[in-house]
């Protein structure tokens, strides 16, 4: 996608990346068709088969009884819609074409949702195999494997808060922006009707995406240029689509641990025990160091001991923004501690049962004490709410 309407010589290759079937069709059905009539290359990846979603017409309420059963319908529907929109390259997040490099096909599940007091909120108990549970990292990496295959040179998803707050959708656009930046591609992000710079007129194609659209029969259904979810309130289809260019920052922010792959996760995991154990072992080894100024003696071997220690438990915890790390470290200063505080083979102690021992001994202890205890910072939210304008 550009913000020009002039054609090109070389065809645009734009992604399009959906968290469940129908999303595709209601935010941006229109716009794919038009490019695809343009000659553009179009891709279109949906994270999930939408196995959590609703089911409208009475005589298919027996797919609500399994999740995956209804997930194999969706996945029908959606074929359909891909047909009516003219779309050639459809993939599902995980598949072959679309994992990282030698890794085993995986299969994203949908989420699910609820509705809470501030709008679309995340379960409180999660399919680990759900989309919103995997690790960001690992999402990005499979939708970066799909922009290198495809050469795309767009790609576009929903907004910040996932249009209307869905977890899937949030995943989803937080994974593909990543995955752009990564790959040096322009990101694009879906914005109400006419509210961005790229308002692209979808109404040559409206037949098309009113097709696309009634392919979705278990979660909307179409009255004239209206359509309605399964809450019954009737939105206009509409005759325009609107986006907006999202530009990358300089330095990305870091990734939260939990959010790391599970190899990321041993590695630093491994690397906090090693720091850990080095800084109880050198702490350990000044802990009792002492100068004398005046009369009095500065134990400066026991402050560098603390400080040390708070500056690596404390700083973990501030990069992180996790408490495992912090933990680790911790738990291996304590641990190395406790091994040299032993008397060796000459009976001579390395931690003495002095002040400055006890301090030592016990200082640690504290320190992983607050580290739990100390709560996360809040992340800025968005301060408005979109209305719901797909399904689950």
């Amino acid at each position: 996608m550009s913000e020009r309407t002039e054609p090109t010589e070389a065809p645009e290759r734009v992604l399009f990346v959906h968290a469940h079937p129908d999303d595709e069709s209601i935010t941006t059905g229109g716009t794919i068709a038009t490019l695809v009539d343009a000659g553009a290359v179009v891709t279109v990846l949906t994270c999930t088969r939408g196995e959590q979603g609703e089911v409208i017409p009475g005589e298919l309420q027996y797919l609500l009884e399994s999740p995956d059963a209804l997930g194999v319908y969706r996945e029908t529907e959606l074929a359909t819609a891909m047909h009516a929109l003219g779309v050639a390259d459809h993939r599902f997040l995980g598949e072959a074409k679309a994992r990282w490099v030698d890794l085993p096909p995986r299969r994203y599940a949908d989420s699910g949702m609820r509705w809470g007091a501030s709008g679309a909120e995340a379960r409180d108990i999660l399919d680990p195999r759900s989309l919103s549970a995997a690790a960001l990292a690992d999402v990005a990496a499979d939708i970066a494997a799909v922009i290198a295959d495809t050469g795309a040179t767009a790609v576009v998803s929903y907004d910040g808060n996932g249009g209307y707050g869905h977890p899937d959708h949030i995943r989803a656009r937080e994974a593909a922006q990543r995955a752009a930046e990564v790959m040096g591609v322009d990101f694009f992000e879906i914005v109400p009707d006419d509210a961005g710079p790229i308002v692209v007129d979808v109404a040559p194609v409206a037949s098309r995406k009113r097709a696309a659209l009634a392919a979705h029969a278990t979660q909307l259904t179409i009255d004239g240029d209206e359509f309605a979810l399964s809450n019954g309130v009737s939105q206009p289809i509409g005759s325009t689509e609107s986006f907006r260019r999202v530009v990358p920052e300089t330095d990305p922010p870091t990734l939260p641990f939990r959010e790391q792959s599970v190899a990321t996760k041993i590695f630093a995991g491994a690397l906090a025990v090693v720091f850990g154990a080095l800084v109880g072992a050198l702490m350990t080894a000044v802990h009792q160091s002492s100068v004398v100024v005046g009369d009095i003696a500065v134990p400066w071997g026991l402050v560098l001991a603390l400080v040390a220690t708070t500056g690596l438990i404390v700083g973990l915890r501030i990069v992180t923004r996790g408490r495992v790390l912090p933990i680790l470290a911790a738990l291996a200063v304590i641990g190395t501690t406790a091994i040299l505080a032993s008397p060796t083979i000459g009976g001579s102690v390395i931690v003495p049962a002095n002040t400055a021992g006890y301090v030592w001994t016990f200082g640690p202890s504290l320190l992983v004490l607050l580290t739990i205890a100390w709560p996360n910072l809040p992340q800025p939210q968005a301060t408005t709410r979109g209305h719901r304008t797909s399904s689950k």
